[in-house]
């Protein structure tokens, strides 16, 4: 069970954020600030205490708090995020990980090595890490090393089509996972009962488990109805603004 969840407010530069969908628009400042109200309150009512970091204007895409980090239930990894524009954010993450980690339960991936937090996807003690543009042989060499310092284990998925791993498949305990695309045939996944996201709702693969909850992106009908089928109880947020960005529900926090 989770406790605790970091998230970050959104800044106004965000509408200056990355995206490889320009033709959704610019996102509304405005609406996104709501919709993060809505996704904190949706994470409240799964029983976490969510601390709440402040903007960053130097950073558009930092509300994505997932990747300059990752949390196990042993240790804190600072990634080294690959995208440049980014890359700065992991320093700025460190003070509220501190917060809740001993400096020596906090690991580092360096340079050569890149990796964000995006690619990574628990298991139990296992972590899936996909090879993408923004995380390389490197970064995932290291984090496996990091990870068997404390017992735990990891394995590389390369990515064919997606920004990130967590963009395609998300695991939602219980021996079920999400699963859209590429990764649908995927023999990584072969042992896992596979919930298979139509093309046309792939967006909405990335839900995120909190404590026997799903959050579910709203506007998603195919995808709800899946999960709700599966015996979860379903909350919905709405992240249409965020979506502009190559950002959905997973990317908007750190949960552990």
């Amino acid at each position: 069970m989770f406790k605790n969840v970091i998230v970050r407010r959104p800044c106004k530069a965000m509408v200056d954020g990355i995206t490889s969908a320009p033709e959704l628009g610019k996102p509304d400042y405005e609406l996104a600030l709501k919709q993060h109200d809505d996704y904190i309150a949706a994470l409240k009512k799964c029983g976490v205490e969510v601390t709440v970091l402040e903007a960053d204007e130097r950073y558009p895409d930092s509300c994505f708090v997932e990747d300059p980090a990752v949390i196990t239930r042993k240790c804190a990894i600072i990634t080294n995020p690959g995208a440049p524009s980014r890359n700065g954010e992991k320093d700025e993450i460190i003070g509220a990980v501190r917060k809740f980690f001993p400096e020596d339960k906090i690991e580092y991936i360096k340079a050569p090595g890149t990796l964000e937090g995006g690619d990574v996807m628990m298991v139990g003690d296992h972590f899936y890490v996909g090879r993408s543009a923004r995380t390389n042989e490197e970064g995932i060499k290291q984090f496996i090393a990091i990870l068997e310092k404390y017992g735990l284990t990891g394995s590389e998925v390369p990515l064919e089509k997606v920004l990130h791993l967590k963009t395609g498949v998300n695991y939602i305990e219980n021996n079920n996972m999400l699963v859209s695309g590429e990764f649908i045939d995927k023999p990584d996944f072969a042992k896992y009962n596979k919930i298979v996201i139509p093309e046309e709702e792939a967006y909405a693969a990335n839900c995120i488990w909190v404590n026997d909850k799903v959050i579910v992106p709203e506007g998603y009908p195919a995808v709800e109805k899946a999960v709700k089928d599966a015996g979860y109880e379903v909350l919905l947020v709405d992240t249409s603004e965020y979506r502009k960005l190559d950002g959905g529900l997973s990317c908007l926090s750190l949960r552990f």
